[in-house]
């Protein structure tokens, strides 16, 4: 087996739509693990987009636009009549009314939630309930996951052929467990997995997520039924994406992240979130070789106990990748070293994330 994955680079979404598209010409599925801010759902438009150009339209997405479908009333003077509003002209609910699909739903909604709902078709509207309690209104979480079980039901009738989603050829599935737990999550992927093998690659699949374990579980589930799998990557402020290709080597995302905080350092361009960063890959480390917590990952420097203190009190700022600010040359230094020493200790291998071939115009 030859050196490093290759990485192809392109100058726009489209084009890396375009090579999506060309994958899933010879595979079943493509699995996409990326951070958040990468612009996945905007690439899961652009994909939805070209295929619109192509056939009218060929593929049921869900995304953050997916929720948006649903928005709540919350009667805020009653207080009693709160419900779950419809946006019934998407697409998304095709033949919705007459297919009836409660009790599919429901078989996928009670593995993950303890709460009813009944649909009411002539309003459009959704109302949900626990046990004697009635109108209830969910967790933003709950929320989430019951729109979750409705695209799951309606990628059912997809995979069965059922003609009111005989238009969709293609499912683009975005980040769908943004909020739930672990366990959760490996069951959501695999619910997903055991629906998407059903279809032996009748309707091809575009999976892309930020979420480790979540991608992990889909890799196991789907390596062996003609998957192509990337790590998308779009840097800062770049307009630059990257496609890496981990077929063939085994994925884990904190490699990549690691990657990035060489090139910050490398490049003297370190900022405040990057403690949060580091003390994270710190905090997996140790759960890898069942240390008691992070700061057995420090070493090699000359006070560990004071570089511990510094790491624990910097990490535990609200700083956002969104709004960034530069560390002092202090705290760059103090950075510099935490991070060289646990390179020193924990020889990962990390890979180029870009190189400087032409990327594709």
């Amino acid at each position: 087996m030859s050196g490093k994955p290759k990485i192809q680079e392109f100058k726009t979404l489209g084009k890396v739509v375009t090579r999506i598209r060309d994958d899933l010409n010879n595979h079943n599925y493509v699995l996409m693990f990326a951070y958040n801010g990468t612009g996945k759902t905007r690439l899961s438009m652009e994909f939805k987009e070209a295929g619109k150009k192509k056939a009218g339209k060929d593929t049921l997405y869900f995304n953050a636009f997916t929720e948006d479908l649903f928005y709540w009333h919350n009667d805020l003077q009653g207080d009693s009549e709160r419900y779950l509003n419809i946006n019934s002209a998407s697409a998304f609910f095709s033949g919705f009314k007459e297919l009836a699909l409660e009790e599919k739903i429901f078989a996928f909604l009670e593995r993950y939630a303890d709460f009813d709902f009944k649909i009411d078709y002539e309003d459009w509207r959704v109302r949900f309930s626990r046990g004697d309690e009635q109108n209830i209104k969910v967790s933003r979480g709950e929320q989430n996951i019951f729109i979750w079980c409705i695209y799951l039901a309606i990628c059912e009738l997809v995979i069965d052929g059922h003609e009111s989603y005989s238009w969709v050829k293609n499912l683009y599935i975005d980040d769908p467990i943004s909020s739930l737990d672990d366990n959760k999550a490996i069951a959501v992927a695999s619910d997903l997995a055991q629906i998407l093998k059903k279809g032996k690659g009748k309707v091809k699949a575009v999976v892309s997520t930020h979420h480790g374990l979540f991608f992990n579980v889909m890799y196991n589930e789907l390596k062996n039924h003609s998957t192509k799998t990337h790590f998308y990557h779009r840097a800062n402020n770049s307009e630059i994406y990257t496609l890496r290709s981990t077929d063939e080597t085994p994925f884990f995302h904190h490699v990549a992240t690691l990657s990035e905080l060489r090139r910050a350092v490398e490049a003297d361009q370190i900022y405040t979130y990057h403690f949060n960063v580091l003390r994270s890959i710190m905090e997996k480390t140790a759960i890898f070789f069942g240390l008691k917590g992070f700061s057995n990952c420090i070493h090699g420097l000359e006070d560990e106990v004071l570089y511990t203190r510094a790491l624990n009190l910097l990490s535990h700022g609200k700083y956002s990748i969104y709004e960034p600010h530069e560390m002092v040359d202090d705290t760059k230094d103090l950075f510099k070293k935490i991070y060289s020493a646990f390179l020193e200790r924990y020889r990962f291998e990390l890979p180029e994330l870009t190189h400087q071939q032409e990327p594709q115009k």
